[in-house]
């Protein structure tokens, strides 16, 4: 994808020259890849080539796909966890956790073997 420039570094047009030298535009374009449109003085737009916007919406679509997938497994995994609670026996061991107050019921093991 070709670099875009900020903003602030594009040539700037007023909407009169626009209007009247669209030609010097196109080409200005095609030799940039983009130009800023003001009007009084605020940059309102900025017209870039097809071929840039073409990758451009092609990239943003690479995102929102890459999101997607990971929204999905975070949802995945959160059905699961969900799952387990839902499981018969598991306010009794929900219960059992509150009431133990954070004793252990026996010794943690410890060493290489463990």
């Amino acid at each position: 994808m070709p670099y875009l420039a900020e903003l602030a570094d594009l040539p700037r047009h007023n909407t009169s020259m626009v209007r009247n030298k669209w030609g010097d535009i196109v080409r200005q374009v095609h030799q940039t890849g983009s130009v800023a449109i003001t009007n009084h003085s605020n940059v309102e737009m900025v017209l870039i080539d097809a071929e840039t916007y073409r990758q451009v919406t092609d990239a943003l679509a690479t995102i929102k796909a890459r999101e997607q997938g990971m929204l999905d497994e975070l949802a995945s995994r959160f059905d699961a966890r969900l799952a387990v609670l839902r499981m018969p026996d598991a306010q009794d061991k929900v219960g059992a956790l509150l009431a133990s107050r954070g004793r252990l019921g026996q010794r943690p093991k410890v060493g290489a073997s463990y």
